[in-house]
């Protein structure tokens, strides 16, 4: 009887190393998310410049957009922020904000340092929409077509190879162009 027990941290080994070989290979930006496919949920939250202006979900429909989720306290959407200028400012790719889980104070500070390179930022200082859309963390980008329907989510910074590899791409197919 004893003997068996012999084998139980040896089964143990084996069921950890079993767990620990299926995340190999998979890559870490790539989350899978419920949401491709479907609206962006429903929300009613305030515009960052403006307390007194409610947005809804019709912010993001009419255009292709990236909804870009980011906050002052993130220092990975300080590395992105620069590109998402660029996009913004030389590409003429509309981006939407959204200031999660951030001070107002905080967040005017971030973007009077770095510039603004969104259309319109919703702010979501409890997370409610980030809970929503199933946001881990920041940043996290989201590809969302004319009708407001996720296409796309990537998790982690914006750089030129995440937009030419898999946001342009995704941007593309949302328009119809894929």
């Amino acid at each position: 009887m004893k003997r068996v027990f012999l084998f139980v941290p040896l089964l143990a080994a084996l069921v950890v190393g079993v767990f620990l070989f299926a995340g190999l290979g998979k890559d870490p930006t790539t989350l899978e998310s419920v949401l491709v496919g479907k609206p962006v949920p429903e929300f009613s939250l305030e515009s960052l410049d403006d307390p007194d202006v409610t947005l809804d979900r019709s912010v993001l429909e009419g255009k292709v957009s990236l909804l870009n989720v980011w906050a002052e306290w993130c220092p990975s959407c300080w590395d992105e922020h620069e590109y998402l200028s660029y996009l913004a400012k030389e590409q003429g790719v509309r981006i939407v904000g959204l200031n999660y889980k951030d001070q107002r104070e905080t967040a005017f500070r971030f973007l009077n340092r770095l510039g603004n390179p969104y259309d319109t930022i919703i702010f979501d200082p409890k997370g409610t929409l980030g809970f929503d859309l199933g946001v881990y963390g920041a940043p996290e980008t989201f590809v969302i077509d004319a009708e407001g329907v996720v296409r796309y989510r990537h998790v982690g910074v914006v750089n030129e190879q995440v937009w030419r590899q898999k946001l342009l791409p995704a941007m593309n197919d949302a328009r119809g162009n894929g």
